[in-house]
């Protein structure tokens, strides 16, 4: 007779956990929601607007593409 699902399910995570690891829920936008899209265009908009504003900011972020190609 096959192992009830339940019982595979849990000999899994015990499995898991032996190993060192542990459970984690992690909720998230529902991309599906009214309104979502448009939200997403507006933080966007906000985003641009902050760095067309901000002189520094292409510099710092070149700097740091400099850094990474470094840790190679």
């Amino acid at each position: 007779m096959p192992t009830p699902i339940s019982e595979r399910v849990q000999k899994r995570r015990d499995t898991l956990r032996a190993a060192g690891l542990r459970p984690v829920q992690i909720w998230v936008p529902d991309t599906r929601r009214e309104g979502f899209a448009m939200e997403c265009r507006r933080q966007a908009a906000l985003v641009a607007a902050s760095d067309r504003e901000d002189s520094e900011l292409a510099g710092f972020m070149d700097a740091a593409i400099a850094d990474l190609d470094q840790w190679k």
